[in-house]
């Protein structure tokens, strides 16, 4: 049982993991985006036409995109392995609520044979007694 328990905390301490990076991640995403247009919008304002400069610029946007496109991958893959985890958590608490439920019933049926045991000796002690 405390195995189980220690599973789902350590689980749950991932999946707070997961979403943490999520946020972290979502905040990264929109400075980048930001950076993105501020930079789309210095090299509009450009009106130098040299053109390895422009190459330069270009670089860094293209650069700026591909690490915009990196990030949201990495929030996708979060989201979707923190509902994984989600699903998995759900899963074995269901299974957790089946087992205790069960260990409750064979605990019931414990206490029942124990008690029938004890009168069944109770009784053959006064047959005993009875036959002295």
């Amino acid at each position: 049982m405390s195995k189980c328990k220690k599973e789902l905390s350590e689980r749950d301490r991932e999946r707070l993991l997961i979403r943490r990076a999520s946020g972290a991640n979502a905040s990264q995403l929109a400075h980048m985006e930001k950076m993105l247009q501020e930079t789309k919008g210095l090299m509009e304002k450009k009106t130098e036409t040299d053109s390895e400069s422009k190459v330069c610029g270009d670089t860094m946007v293209s650069d700026l995109e591909q690490k915009v496109q990196r990030s949201k991958r990495d929030r996708r893959n979060s989201l979707h392995r923190t509902q994984l985890l989600e699903s998995q958590m759900k899963t074995v608490r269901g299974e957790l609520v089946g087992t205790l439920d069960h260990l409750q019933e064979l605990r019931n049926i414990l206490r029942r044979s124990q008690q029938k045991t004890e009168e069944r000796e109770a009784a053959m002690q006064k047959l005993a007694a009875g036959l002295r």
